[in-house]
């Protein structure tokens, strides 16, 4: 077999990857419309926030609508012309997996450990589109330590699936939405993680805490806009 020797230059050539959760009402479906050129399948039905933006979105109400979709972004010509894929979110598509698989098995840790396995062929599946940048997000979901001190991380169904999570991607990035001294509402995205909120940049490119514009954070990284 042939070595096929790369260089670590060309990574983002293959597009970003981003994992984006926060809570309700945060602004991360908002966060599509600043995708270069992005498709969204769609698991939550909350698109009201982008319908200005005029994006082409496929509804995913099942596992079949789940297959066809990935089907499309993977191989399809139509598929060719959108430089983004956002998943919003994913939180949600796990949901329509464990629905899936909890008609299938009526022991529940059988039903939650297919979904482990599907999830994570699914999010790798998805991530590693190929030349697309991919947008994922995900709800907030709020835990304690041994100590009692609170913890924000990605939410998913399962404690196993939402530890894992995480490690799927290089960029895991928080979006916060706080008040500044005069009261004004501030939306920012968290780059770099602090002990209570998950975050996490791997490209080393991006500042601490960054406007929230995936086009320009793409750009930063290296993947072009």
């Amino acid at each position: 077999m042939a070595i096929n020797l790369k260089k670590t230059s060309g990574l983002t050539a293959n597009g970003v990857k981003l994992l984006v959760y926060g809570q309700a009402g945060s602004g991360k479906t908002t966060l599509i419309k600043t995708l270069p050129n992005p498709v969204v399948l769609s698991a939550e039905g909350g698109l009201l926030s982008i319908q200005d933006a005029d994006l082409p979105y496929i509804e995913i109400a099942d596992m079949d609508d789940l297959r066809e979709a990935y089907d499309w972004a993977r191989n399809s010509e139509e598929a060719n012309q959108y430089q983004s894929v956002a998943l919003d979110s994913i939180s949600e598509v796990a949901e329509v997996v464990l629905q899936h698989e909890l008609k299938k098995n009526k022991d529940g840790r059988a039903a939650y450990g297919e979904l482990n396995t599907t999830m994570q062929e699914l999010i790798r599946s998805f991530r590693d589109l190929p030349g697309k940048h991919v947008f994922m997000s995900a709800k907030l979901e709020k835990s304690q330590d041994e100590m009692g001190k609170l913890l924000y991380n990605p939410s998913m169904p399962g404690k196993s699936l939402t530890q894992g999570l995480p490690y799927f991607f290089d960029e895991v990035l928080a979006l916060r939405v706080e008040r500044d001294t005069e009261g004004a509402t501030q939306r920012a995205l968290m780059c770099d993680g602090d002990g209570t909120w998950l975050a996490k940049d791997r490209s080393g490119k991006l500042e601490s805490w960054e406007a929230p514009d995936l086009g320009a954070l793409i750009a930063k990284i290296g993947g072009g806009r």
